[in-house]
């Protein structure tokens, strides 16, 4: 008899526990990470600013400016950029066709 009353309450805290996992999950899940939501507010605070600068540095000073020009100069000088050659660019190529000389199987 006792037995009988222990197993009839453990089928029914197990059925009582999958239905308290199934619901939290679904609470869980709506739940956001603090830290996660500032982050993504940060990202898309960037953003913003980065569009409205045009390209340029965000939130920077004159004298961040000029620091970035003079390392921008240093870097022409190490790396053989000329006058007013832009060194943010992606270099390009030209490649030219060799010259080849005509074989000529008579000789």
């Amino acid at each position: 008899m006792l037995t009988n009353q222990i197993l009839s309450a453990a089928r029914v805290m197990g059925l009582q526990a999958r239905r308290n996992y199934g619901v939290s999950a679904v609470l869980l899940a709506k739940a956001s990470d603090p830290i996660q939501q500032l982050f993504v507010t940060k990202l898309r605070e960037y953003a913003q600013k980065s569009q409205s600068a045009g390209g340029k540095l965000v939130d920077a000073t004159p004298e961040i400016e000029r620091e970035l020009k003079q390392e921008m100069e240093k870097l022409a000088k190490q790396y053989g950029g000329g006058q007013g050659e832009d060194m943010t660019a992606f270099p390009t190529f030209k490649y030219e066709e060799p010259k080849i000389d005509a074989i000529n199987s008579s000789a």
